[in-house]
């Protein structure tokens, strides 16, 4: 049988690893794990090619990734500065900054195809192809995962479980890791249009004057001339349902005012989805159990971005299984720590303060897009707010962008009484967990 062929788990096989979830994340941990000999699955529920809700925008940290690891992408078009239009609608250009440990440029791909291609390059690894909806887990009595099983009884055993399934995340929910009061939720919704889109285009509006929107619209290049357009939403800790169709029509509506789109461009189809940032609501690890990119809640709580996070999540989860299976919860724990601990949880609070006080919000963004600041601040701001400041290359700008990302960790661990180490902390084997008969926490509205 053709390894790119989807096979039926067979209850007979015991993996060393199964990776739920063939999006980005999962499937660049399946690559690297197969690369090392590992037995390992790839479950999705999805037939591939597949659509998902995205700006379709990978950062310089992804693209970076890629290329460490040898994989090409095809139809990929790259992306160098920002443009980002304040509510008083005056534009700032943030300029892209190659780094020590990233690319000097962000890649756009729509995720039909990059999700596609990287999911090939897994199973063209080692990795094996599995269909299937994970519905339950045989749980040992110390809480780790035996198995996962599908919603028509297949079993999957494995030493490892490594969850890649978004961010209400089932595996999350089945081994007892997922705390949905404790997270920090969005939302969005994106379609496409027809629209020539120089550069990257992030819009910040006031929701009413002088009180900032709680989220941002975009407008992102696209392939065949088929612009990304959407627009998010940041929740808090409460995940309600949120009518956002209104919000990009007047988000679209602004656009055609200012000539970015034609008058007559109406987006197609409207896909949305649900947003865990700031690596909240769950631990990274626990047990036998590893979550990776939304899963985990790596989105960048300023600016949306989860491909990058997820992507480098998913390789540390990799090489911690590899290194040793047995440490594999507490190495990886400690990688996505000190890779992702200090940027995350400030801006998850930065992002919570901004919620919390809109007027403030919404002058400090007129004040930053400003003609006399946006040129002062631009490098600034883009590094920081592109969680680009850790392996920056040395520059006025990324001294900057580090000493404000010093200023929101500590502004996260005044206001919330942490110890270093923020939300993402792994939880212990002997620790209370929910019993998988028990309604799950987290489940569309």
């Amino acid at each position: 049988m053709s390894p790119l062929r989807p096979v039926p788990a067979n209850p007979e096989t015991r993996w060393d690893a199964v990776v739920v979830g063939a999006g980005p994340a999962g499937s660049i941990a399946a690559l690297v794990l197969a690369r090392s000999g590992v037995n390992v699955a790839l479950v999705d529920k999805a037939a591939f090619p597949r659509d998902k809700a995205c700006g379709d925008l990978i950062g310089p940290r992804g693209v970076q990734l890629l290329d460490d690891l040898g994989v090409t992408v095809p139809d990929a078009g790259t992306g160098a500065d920002l443009l980002v239009a304040g509510p008083s609608r005056r534009r700032a250009r943030l300029p892209a900054f190659g780094g020590k440990t990233y690319a000097d440029h962000g890649m756009v791909v729509p995720r039909r195809i990059f999700d596609d291609s990287l999911r090939h390059a897994a199973l063209a690894a080692g990795a094996t192809p599995v269909r299937a909806r994970i519905s339950s887990a045989d749980l040992a009595a110390d809480g780790s995962v035996r198995a996962v099983i599908s919603s028509d009884g297949a079993r999957l055993a494995a030493d490892i479980v490594i969850g890649a399934d978004g961010a209400l995340s089932r595996v999350a929910q089945l081994a007892g890791m997922l705390d949905a009061d404790a997270a920090l939720w969005g939302f969005a919704i994106r379609g496409y249009l027809p629209a020539e889109v120089p550069l990257p285009l992030l819009v910040l509006l006031d929701d009413r004057p002088w009180h900032i929107y709680p989220g941002y619209g975009w407008l992102f290049p696209g392939a065949d001339g088929q612009a990304n357009i959407g627009i998010g939403v940041g929740m808090g800790r409460r995940r309600t349902a949120v009518p956002l169709r209104p919000d990009l029509d007047r988000l679209c509506a602004l656009l055609r005012r200012e000539g970015d789109i034609s008058p007559n461009a109406r987006p197609g189809p409207i896909v949305g989805g649900w947003l865990r940032m700031g690596g909240t609501g769950t631990p990274p690890a626990a047990r036998n159990v590893l979550l990776i990119g939304d899963a985990a809640g790596l989105i960048n709580p300023l600016q949306g971005e989860g491909i990058g996070p997820g992507m480098v999540s998913a390789r540390a989860a990799a090489e911690a299984v590899i290194a040793n299976p047995a440490r594999a919860a507490a190495t990886y724990t400690a990688a996505v720590g000190e890779l992702m601990s200090r940027y995350m949880t400030g801006a998850a609070a930065l992002q919570e303060a901004m919620l919390a006080r809109p007027r403030l919000a919404s002058a400090g963004m007129r004040l930053a897009t400003s003609a006399p600041l946006r040129r002062l601040v631009a490098g600034t701001w883009s590094l920081y707010w592109n969680g680009l400041a850790d392996g920056a290359a040395p520059r006025p700008a990324a001294r900057g962008a580090a000493a404000v990302q010093d200023l929101a960790w500590r502004l996260a661990n005044r206001r919330r009484g942490r110890v270093p180490g923020g939300p993402l902390q792994c939880l212990e084997a002997d620790q209370e967990r929910r019993s998988p008969d028990e309604p799950a926490t987290a489940g569309r509205p």
